[in-house]
């Protein structure tokens, strides 16, 4: 809270009470927003008075240099004698985070004679705004820089990683044997193509060979007809 009165002791006699709103108890000054001031004007002169517009400036902490001025508010509202009026200022704020000087006045006029009284002389801190997860513009900047960020990489993914393929299984094939084919025995097979234990067993089996075969069959044949013979001889 800050206190301003007149000038000057042949000024009327106008007293003003400054505050932040409840909203803003440090009095912080915060960029990008519009910063809200509110100002009791209360006329302690016997005169009515018309209060014409406030402004403001902001200035360098320590040596008092000034920075830029702030937008004028026009109200043209007429103060009888002896009365109150609460009347709110606002201004807009784009300056480096830190301590500046914060000057604010208001000029008011009776009859033709124009009087500045300062409304506000103190030191504010400017802050920046805090952020919210619900500002759709900072959630589409988010949202960009993603996207931007996902297609580099996929782009970049194409370009430096080959993509693999499924290898399809290819039919086998049987090689046909090197060399001459040769056939063993009468059936006329290939032994190199018959495992080892079926070879065993074919070659510890006797076989007959077709000669005797034949010769067995020519004597039991002759057998068979003398035989006869010697039964019709006994007749």
């Amino acid at each position: 809270m800050a206190l301003g009165v007149s000038a000057s002791l042949d000024d009327p006699e106008i007293v003003i009470e400054t505050t932040f709103p409840e909203s803003n108890p440090f009095g912080h000054v915060v960029n990008g927003e519009r910063n809200q001031i509110l100002l009791l004007v209360e006329n302690k002169s016997d005169k009515n008075v018309t209060l014409q517009s406030v402004a403001g400036s902001f200035h360098h902490s320590e040596t008092g240099t000034l920075i830029k001025n702030t937008s004028s508010l026009a109200y043209g509202i007429p103060l009888l004698e002896g009365s109150k009026l609460q009347i709110p200022y606002s201004f807009y704020s784009e300056f480096k985070p830190g301590d500046l000087r914060l000057n604010i006045w208001l000029e008011h006029t009776v009859d033709d004679d124009k009087y500045r009284v300062t409304a506000y002389d103190s030191v504010v801190t400017i802050v920046e705004p805090e952020p919210s997860w619900l500002d759709l513009k900072l959630l589409s900047t988010y949202l960009i820089v993603l996207a931007a960020l996902a297609g580099v990489t996929y782009t970049a993914y194409n370009a430096y990683v080959p993509s693999q393929k499924p290898k399809r299984k290819r039919p086998t094939q049987v090689s046909a044997p090197i060399g001459p084919v040769t056939a063993s025995g009468s059936s006329g097979y290939q032994e190199e193509w018959i495992p080892e234990h079926h070879l065993k067993k074919t070659k510890g089996k006797k076989t007959k060979p077709d000669s005797v075969a034949v010769s067995e069959e020519s004597s039991s044949e002759a057998n068979g007809t003398e035989g006869k013979r010697t039964r019709k001889g006994k007749k």
